[in-house]
Order: C-alpha cells, then sequence, then structure tokens
C-alpha cells in the first residue's frame, strides 16, 4: 500500500534557510493503529526487499543512505526496522565513533569515502562524515587533534568538500539519501528516562549523553547551517519528525522507496548467446533427470 505522503514536505530545498523550529518534530501519524503500522511496515519492507533485489541484479548504481540526529532520535531503529528484509549480501551497514590515530592523520572525508557502496549495494552510514561539522563545532576543541587551530572556523570550506564530494558522487553513478531524525529535547529526555527504567536498555545510555543535552542549542544551530548549506537538488537533505518513531520508520521507508523506483531499474536482458547456453543447460540437467529415475 502506498502512503499518501508528499516527499516534498520533508525535503530542505537547495539554497533554502533552516529553521529548525519551523520544522516539526510530529506530525499526524500515518498509522491508525500499531496494527495497521506493522501492516505498513511489513508491505514497505516487502517492497524495499524486491526493489533491493532489482537494484543489486541491474548493477547500475550505488545507493547510500546517511542517518544524523541527536542521540536518542532513533538512528539504530529506523535502520533496523526499515531494512530488515534486505538481503545482507547486498547491503553494509557503518557506525562511526571517534577517528582512530591513523584516521586522523588524513583529511576529515578519508574514513568514511573508504566505505562508500559498491555498484549494486546500499551502503548506510549511521552517522557520518557529517559529524566533522557538527561535534566539531559544538566541541571545536576536537579539532586539536585533527591539526587545525582552534582560531580556525573550517566549516564553509569543509561544507563546500562535502557538497563537492557528494556531486562527485552522483555523476558517477551513486545515490544519496540523506536523513536528519528531528527529535523534540522534552522526547530525548522521556527515551532516556526509558533507556534507565528498562535494564536491557541501561547500556544505550552514559553520563556523556546527558552532558551533550547541555549543548542543545549549539547543536541545532550546527545542524540549521549544515542543513541548508549541504542540501542540493541532487542530494537533498530529509527532516524526519522523529518524535513518533513508529511514523519516523514508515516516512524514511516510503522516500526510500520512491527513490528507487524513480532509477526505472530492469533486470539485464538475455543475450541471444547466453539463452543458447541456458538451453543447452536445460537439456543436459533434463537428460541427467530422466537418467537418474
Amino acid at each position: 500500500m502506498k502512503m499518501k505522503m508528499k516527499i516534498d514536505d520533508f525535503r530542505v530545498h537547495e539554497g533554502a534557510s533552516v529553521k529548525l523550529k519551523k520544522w516539526a518534530t510530529m506530525v499526524k501519524p500515518y498509522y491508525s493503529s500499531e496494527e495497521k503500522y506493522q501492516k505498513m511496515l511489513s508491505d514497505h519492507v516487502d517492497q524495499l526487499s524486491r526493489l533491493q533485489e532489482l537494484h543489486y541484479a541491474s548493477n547500475t548504481k550505488a545507493v547510500l543512505l546517511i542517518f544524523q540526529g541527536m542521540d536518542g532520535a532513533g538512528k539504530d531503529g529506523v535502520i533496523k526496522h526499515v531494512m530488515s528484509g534486505v538481503n545482507p549480501q547486498g547491503c553494509q551497514v557503518y557506525s562511526f565513533k571517534h577517528p582512530s590515530a591513523a584516521e586522523l592523520k588524513h583529511d576529515f572525508l578519508w574514513r568514511t569515502t573508504r566505505a562508500l557502496p559498491e555498484r549494486g549495494k546500499i551502503g548506510i552510514f549511521n552517522r557520518s562524515y557529517y559529524e566533522e561539522v557538527l561535534i566539531t563545532r559544538v566541541h571545536p576543541g576536537i579539532l586539536k587533534s585533527e591539526g587545525v587551530s582552534d582560531d580556525v572556523r573550517p566549516w564553509k570550506h569543509r561544507f563546500r568538500s562535502i557538497v563537492d564530494l557528494e556531486r562527485h558522487l552522483e555523476r558517477n553513478d551513486t545515490k544519496i539519501i540523506k536523513f536528519f531524525l528531528h527529535l523534540s529535547r522534552a522526547e530525548q529526555a522521556r527515551r532516556f528516562l526509558a533507556r534507565i527504567d528498562d535494564p536491557e536498555k541501561n547500556w544505550k545510555l552514559s553520563i556523556d549523553d546527558i552532558k551533550e543535552r547541555a549543548y542543545w542549542k549549539d547543536y541545532m544551530t550546527a545542524y540549521e547551517e549544515c542543513l541548508g548549506a549541504t542540501s542540493t537538488k541532487q542530494s537533498a537533505w530529509h527532516i524526519i519528525p522523529a518524535d513518533d518513531k513508529l511514523n519516523a520508520r514508515l516516512i524514511v521507508s516510503q522516500i526510500i522507496i520512491e527513490v528507487f523506483q524513480s532509477f526505472k531499474m530492469k533486470y539485464p536482458k538475455t543475450s541471444a548467446s547466453r539463452q543458447k547456453e541456458l538451453k543447452h543447460i536445460r537439456k543436459q540437467l533434463v537428460t541427467a533427470r530422466d537418467t537418474s529415475r
């Protein structure tokens, strides 16, 4: 079933000035009950499974999904539930943490560029090179470990490098779909409390998560400039209302489905010589089956 949803409602247009207070963290649910949600998500997962198989077989494009958001925004959950039906052979998930000593010796795009997906595959970045214009902006001291002076603010240069990279990738048949899971500060607090109350989720919360909440306004400012500076017609950001986890998953999956459908993919055509080969193989199999009876 196709959701009655306009992707444009969630897309950041190229050159737009982003004010996150004007973007909803909660919208009217596309599902009427949890049972309806399960049916809709299952349908989306089935569609994605078929599209991914066709994408793998056609082997003409690579797809990169980028997920960004504050702690607790639901990035892991979206990836887990939306991509649950995708063949693991055609999908690669990377979660980028603090860069290693070796990675710090290279430019800020080096470690993520090595993880880009091949043609026919889907790459998923759970956080990405965008951290280099987000957390490093909120905590500029991190730049010291990258060999960048404290008094240097390289944001505009990095924005340009990111846009140039993404345009290069688009020209070379890598489609980038970017999602910012837009969570309210109040909902983040509720989710953190839920992690404390559930022993099985205690491991997901640390004191550092709480410390970062003090920089909420700084992060929102950093995200606003980042989203506005790096959303292009070819590689647009989608701001996903994330206070309702179930709704966020449906919106994300519908966007991915529609992007895949826009590729107009087809299974590779079988050449005349290949058809002849297959007929020969068929004949051998039939003969072997008959003689084994």
